[in-house]
């Protein structure tokens, strides 16, 4: 069939797609068939998916097994090297792939366009870290006799990730894993695999040997079948996942019976305090980015503005005017802040999720609640509602310690308010909910801020800035039910990514024993205290 690309020129027949595993395009769906439509137009297929299924997923991690060693053996500063051609040539076919996110989650245009250059990023930043691999020499106790430590692959990484931000977040874990030296088999999302495809196909162009990147397209619970039995067979030495908390308890409690530590990246329900001395226009531009770009579909995105009660009243008004101008919808269209729902799957379990809004709450900010169409219009949409799956910009005051929508992760265009009335309140709600992941503050005193840093348990916190963004050399990630204290981004992933292994070296020529054959302090040293 014929269909559309994101800017609306003539595109080609849906492509079929399916898993890539030790350099080979797979021909068989032993998961089954399915079908990736543009959320922002539902009746157009993006792409035809051969699904595989868990011995997919063992199938793959075998051949990256079978690739890893002789991968680890090119030396570091090399694989850096396929590491940067790889960044450019994303940066050469970097509207092409931001048009594609575009097209098959419905990010807005100019966001998909700084998601690709997340990558690109994060390929300069690694291009030279290849070169920062280091270890140390470590000074002995003993007498001719050195010690040294090196950094070694971790083997075989199993990543699995959330489509939200297909490309960016996927690169955070591929790229360093490489890097170090390890073979990777990587489950992007299941309403993402025309991205996934295309981006590990521009990985494959930058000289990676087959074998040393897989990709299983299959579903969430084929996934997990697979890496359980893959961990079973002793295939895989790292899981790296991004998604629900939900989710990521489960594959914490799998990893653990192996004695693994995954990285796990999940959800927030991330607070920005606004202090009486606030900017409230600046406040009120970060609550906004933070809570609705992407359609509050990031795991960054706002949860509860906590608000001082002195200004509560002026910064729910003027949050809620810059809501209810707000342009939504066709995600070509530069103006909008956002478009779709990323699938009818999200967009239903958030319209469920405004169950939530109780009697004691009130909502603000749109012409009404739940999907955009034409019997539940909203004003300042752009192009046609029934064409998608879109969702109004929904903002409720009166939310308090304890109810669901303080405690609970939307993934959607709402967010609550709270008011405070002193410091030490604003902290505690910033942290009752539970989730550790980034955390913003609006104030312009210092004092504020350094000891917000200091109260607040968050991985990432923000001063005068969104709740949301991230840089390639800045560690990533939470704590709490937001993740288990990994951290991505920067020389901090490294840690996921390598083992550290010692080395003594003994030139003696005689065995020595440490803490037992330690040399005698010289016979002059006194060390009695002067009266």
């Amino acid at each position: 069939m014929r269909t559309t690309d994101a800017r609306g020129e003539a595109a080609s027949t849906a492509q079929t797609i399916a898993s890539v595993v030790g350099g080979r395009t797979l021909e068989d769906a032993p998961g089954g068939r399915t079908e990736s439509v543009n959320p922002a137009h539902k009746d157009e297929t993006v792409a035809e998916v051969l699904l595989g299924d868990a011995g997919t997923f063992v199938q793959a991690c075998r051949a990256a097994r079978e690739a890893q060693g002789d991968w680890a053996a090119v030396p570091a500063p090399i694989r850096a090297q396929v590491v940067k051609k790889i960044g450019r040539i994303v940066e050469s076919n970097k509207e092409a792939l931001a048009r594609l996110v575009t097209r098959e989650i419905g990010k807005p245009y100019t966001e998909a366009l700084g998601e690709v250059q997340e990558i690109i990023d994060t390929c300069d930043f690694f291009t030279g870290e290849g070169r920062r691999l280091y270890g140390q020499t470590v000074p002995s106790e003993m007498p001719d006799k050195q010690l040294f430590t090196f950094r070694v692959p971790v083997g075989v990484a199993a990543i699995i990730t959330a489509g939200n931000f297909p490309v960016a977040v996927p690169s955070w874990y591929l790229i360093p894993a490489l890097t170090c030296g390890n073979a990777v088999v990587w489950k992007p999302a299941e309403y993402s695999p025309a991205v996934g495809d295309a981006l590990a196909k521009l990985f494959q162009a930058g000289g990676l040997p087959d074998g040393v990147l897989n990709v299983v397209q299959c579903e969430g619970p084929a996934a997990f079948e697979g890496l359980e039995n893959a961990l079973d067979e002793g295939l895989v030495d790292k899981v790296g996942f991004t998604g629900s908390s939900a989710v990521g308890g489960k594959i914490g409690e799998l990893c653990g019976r192996h004695l693994q530590s995954p990285c796990l990246e999940l959800g927030g329900k991330n607070p920005l305090v606004v202090m009486p001395d606030a900017d409230l226009d600046l406040a009120v531009e970060g609550a906004l980015f933070s809570g609705f770009g992407t359609a509050g579909q990031r795991c960054t995105s706002l949860g509860t503005a906590i608000v001082h009660e002195s200004v509560h009243d002026e910064f729910l008004s003027r949050l809620t005017e810059r809501i209810e101008g707000a342009k939504v919808g066709d995600p070509t269209d530069d103006a909008v802040l956002y478009g779709p729902m990323l699938s009818e799957r999200f967009m239903d379990r958030f319209v469920d999720s405004l169950g939530m809004i109780e009697a004691h709450h009130t909502a603000h900010g749109s012409t009404g609640t739940g999907r955009i169409t034409n019997d539940n219009p909203r004003e300042n949409f752009v192009g046609d509602p029934e064409a998608g799956f879109f969702c109004h910009p929904t903002l409720v005051s009166g939310v308090k310690k304890g109810d669901d929508l303080f405690n609970t992760e939307t993934f959607g265009p709402l967010v609550g308010v709270a008011s405070f009335s002193s410091f030490e309140e604003a902290v505690d709600l910033s942290n009752a909910h539970g989730y550790g992941l980034s955390a913003a503050i609006y104030t312009r005193d210092a004092t504020n801020a350094l000891r917000f840093r200091e109260g607040n348990r968050a991985g990432m916190l923000s001063v005068n800035n969104s709740t949301s963004g991230a840089e390639a050399h800045l560690p990533f990630g939470g704590n709490g039910k937001s993740g288990n204290g990994s951290r991505l981004s920067g020389i901090w992933v490294i840690d996921q990514f390598t083992r550290w292994q010692s080395m003594n070296w003994d030139y003696a020529g005689r065995l020595q024993k440490a803490q037992m054959d330690v040399a005698d302090l010289p016979a002059d040293l006194d060390f009695t205290l002067p009266e």
